[in-house]
């Protein structure tokens, strides 16, 4: 059984790479390592580096499985794939948060899809929001025979540069996007009072799309911040990381949080909001999760004054090494696995 990989914005550089460093583009490229010979499904056709690119109406449906990352479009592929089998295999994956779907026909068609064909989460946590949507929103003979699988995206360990520590502490905004669920003001609070107290440098890597956006402009108005566009390959991706002293989280709702566990697992310090999305990813009595914006300032003040201390108390917490800790949670290695197992049990049984 071959596997085809569908993500409606992904793109493919003249070199045929998978363009990109947004958790999409990251994604597809998992998939497409994991699966070796497999397609991906854009514009086409043509020959990308390692993997075919088809059009969807050019997929053999007689032996492949479509992983479709494009969740609530999943019936519109199996209608597609219709035309020329009569079984077609399609498989969701649910990478995002699902509280991005308020309208009602959004969560009806969520539920319905995720009912309809195995649905592989990228956490525990948005595993158990999709059983809870199915239920909601399907009829009780769909929800009660929906197949739903997970597993902890994890990261790719060998990634991870030496530590390089910047003369002026660097605080990172942890996206790269300024969406409303990120509470980028917020951020932008909290670093301007603790700027006003110890000197920092604060670093934001932002989409183009939001690059240009009024709150990029106020964010990259003093001199102490730098906004700019996201780094042009994985490699300067993690060495920016290996320099980053902290990174303030504020976002409202996440589904995993994987640029969070990077930069964790690359040696900066997290500030985290009190909220059940970041304790999932944090050991039990993780030191810094704040209630509101003035303790968000105090513990990033401080993790970026007394950094070693602060790193000596994740440590603790963890049970000796909170980096240890992190990589026996957070390895992709667990990640390949399973999706492989999940697509072996569902269509080839």
């Amino acid at each position: 059984m071959r596997v085809a990989v569908r993500y409606g914005d992904v793109l493919v550089d003249p070199d045929g790479r998978v363009a990109g460093h947004d958790a999409g583009a990251t994604l597809v490229r998992r998939l497409l390592r994991v699966f070796p010979g497999s397609l991906l499904v854009s514009d086409g056709p043509r020959r990308g580096q390692g993997f075919d690119v088809l059009p969807l109406e050019f997929v053999d449906a007689s032996d492949t499985v479509v992983v479709n990352m494009d969740v609530v479009d999943s019936m519109s592929v199996w209608r597609t794939l219709r035309r020329t089998t009569d079984a077609p295999h399609v498989m969701n994956f649910v990478w995002w948060t699902t509280s991005q779907f308020t309208d009602r026909v959004e969560r009806a068609s969520l539920g319905l899809s995720c009912a309809l064909f195995p649905t592989f989460a990228n956490s525990e946590r948005t595993a158990r929001e999709i059983s809870e949507i199915v239920g909601q929103w399907t009829v009780q003979p769909l929800a009660e025979n929906a197949r739903v699988g997970w597993v902890n995206l994890g990261i790719r360990l060998e990634h991870v540069r030496p530590r390089h520590e910047p003369t002026v502490p660097v605080v990172l905004y942890p996206a790269i996007r300024l969406s409303e669920r990120k509470q980028p003001r917020l951020f932008v609070d909290v670093v301007e009072r603790v700027h006003h107290r110890t000197p920092i440098r604060v670093e934001a890597r932002l989409v183009e799309s939001h690059l240009v956006s009024e709150q990029a402009m106020r964010l990259s108005r003093p001199d102490w911040c730098w906004v700019g566009p996201l780094t042009a390959s994985r490699d300067d991706y993690w060495e920016a990381l290996a320099g980053t002293t902290a990174f303030l989280a504020t976002a409202t709702e996440e589904s995993y949080g994987l640029e969070y566990i990077e930069a964790l697992l690359a040696g900066a310090v997290g500030v985290f909001p009190d909220r059940p999305w970041a304790h999932a990813i944090l050991p039990v009595g993780y030191p810094f999760v704040y209630r509101d914006a003035t303790q968000a300032a105090a513990m990033l003040e401080r993790a970026v004054t007394d950094t070693a201390a602060c790193r000596r108390e994740l440590d603790v917490v963890a049970g000796g090494s909170f980096a240890q800790w992190l990589r026996a949670r957070h390895d992709d290695d667990a990640f390949d696995r399973s999706v492989v197992e999940h697509v072996r049990r569902w269509f080839e049984d």
